[in-house]
């Protein structure tokens, strides 16, 4: 069936460009695991070096990664927590370049402090969106309107927030093959790792639930993935449970999809994620391109355009190049999302910000 080819990369392109893949994928920035080394390797308080062209800057790392509530000793020269922050953020978003990151240890903090796992020191991460952030958007394919999406944001009383995506099909559509896909992930604020990831797919007589869950301390996330022959009596097609080794600095599909509006986008640099998808390992790069002005039915934007690439095969052979157009302002909107196909190309326009 035409449309559901379409829908299928449509809705999964829109939770973060995750097209049709039999199976799970796990996200690790390998920028978010090198910014907690600079106060790590796994170890607290350390001091770190950034190295950029020929000149050596010093980095306190507890002004980069300490808990507001505590106070540390540190070796490293006294800075600004939000000039510290900017040279890493721009070293980590291009890994290519020239600036290198040495780490030194500092006699000045506790052994105890040094057995801590990585996950367990990252700081809660100042967010571009809002509290409560609900977007709201058009799925089309040239002039049709395929669908609609929203991506919301739940923060909680515990340290941890909620991502919430829905998709659906339009009315039409729906009276012969409807559609309602559902993604939910439960993150920690500190450092966005994600705790549960789970998804629910119904399209037309298919339906899928799976499940991820972190247990950072086992060093595995375990998976689950059943498959209904009847989507109302709920009869199990097939079902699979398999695990996953991680290093604790793993991220969701949709954690990865907001950790990526929080770093820089520098125009030409590069962001690195390892990928794993059951016992695979792959490499996803968020690249920068260019600043630009888009228009849209909100109005006029200025943008970054950011293009997710896979190297090998992978999960994105199913579909062409795929774009995303961030405001380039604090929010870091998502307000243009586009799928390149054989026949044009499915784009998601932000239409309502909550």
């Amino acid at each position: 069936m035409f449309y559901r080819a379409l829908k299928s990369v449509l809705l999964g392109f829109l939770l973060l460009l995750a097209v049709p893949f039999a199976g799970h994928v796990v996200f690790a920035q390998s920028g978010l695991i090198t910014s907690s080394d600079l106060c790590s390797k796994g170890r607290l308080g350390e001091s770190a070096f950034a190295t950029a062209g020929q000149g050596q800057k010093s980095l306190d790392c507890w002004t980069l990664l300490k808990d507001s509530s505590k106070k540390y000793s540190s070796s490293s020269s006294a800075q600004s927590s939000s000039a510290a922050q900017s040279r890493v953020a721009e070293a980590l978003a291009n890994p290519q370049s020239s600036a290198t990151l040495v780490v030194q240890s500092s006699s000045s903090i506790a052994s105890s402090s040094a057995s801590l796992p990585k996950w367990q020191t990252l700081p809660e991460m100042k967010t571009p969106w809002m509290k409560g952030e609900k977007l709201s958007y058009t799925l089309s394919w040239g002039f049709i309107t395929a669908g609609y999406a929203t991506l919301e944001v739940k923060p909680r009383k515990d340290g941890k927030t909620e991502f919430l995506t829905f998709a659906t099909a339009n009315k039409t559509v729906n009276k012969f093959y409807p559609v309602h896909d559902t993604v939910y992930t439960l993150v920690r604020n500190k450092g966005l790792m994600t705790d549960v990831f789970r998804k629910s797919l119904h399209e037309g007589t298919f339906h899928n639930k799976s499940l991820i869950r972190f247990d950072r301390n086992a060093k595995k996330a375990f998976l689950s993935d059943t498959v209904f022959k009847d989507a109302v009596n709920h009869y199990v097609k097939r079902s699979a449970d398999t695990s996953v080794t991680i290093e604790g600095l793993e991220h969701s599909i949709m954690s990865a999809f907001y950790l990526v509006r929080t770093l820089p986008l520098k125009e030409g640099s590069t962001s690195r994620f390892a990928a794993v998808s059951g016992e695979k390992r792959y490499e996803l790069k968020v690249v920068i391109h260019k600043r630009e002005k888009i228009k849209t039915d909100l109005g006029e934007f200025n943008t970054v355009k950011v293009e997710p690439v896979l190297d090998g095969d992978g999960i994105f052979k199913s579909s062409g190049r795929i774009f995303i157009w961030f405001t380039d302002d604090d929010r870091r909107l998502p307000v243009l999302m586009q799928c390149e196909i054989k026949l044009g190309s499915i784009k998601a326009e932000l239409t309502k910000v909550e």
